[in-house]
């Protein structure tokens, strides 16, 4: 199956804005982890970018997960970029 590497970017104050949603981001992303679909993710340590690597049938599947997480729905990540990644190694 092919990979997809995910970059977005988080809004400013992202820490206080992120609270109400962060259960519900949390539980998500390990509903996704358990289904094999995300192999990993997490933002950088200056809290700015979000880094993601996703295990997923296709580009489309991977947008429609960023997509409806509520972080995306509610303007904690402010944009994003999908590609095709081939793991070497």
């Amino acid at each position: 199956m092919p990979k997809y590497v995910l970059w977005g970017s988080y809004c400013k104050d992202v820490l206080e804005k992120r609270a109400p949603y962060r259960q519900a981001h949390l539980d998500g992303l390990a509903k996704q982890k358990e289904a094999g679909v995300l192999v990993t993710i997490g933002p950088t340590k200056d809290l700015t970018q979000v880094f993601g690597i996703y295990d997923a049938p296709d580009e489309a599947t991977v947008r429609h997960l960023i997509e409806a997480d509520p972080y995306w729905q509610n303007g904690i990540w402010t944009h994003y970029d999908v590609t095709e990644w081939i793991q070497a190694i």
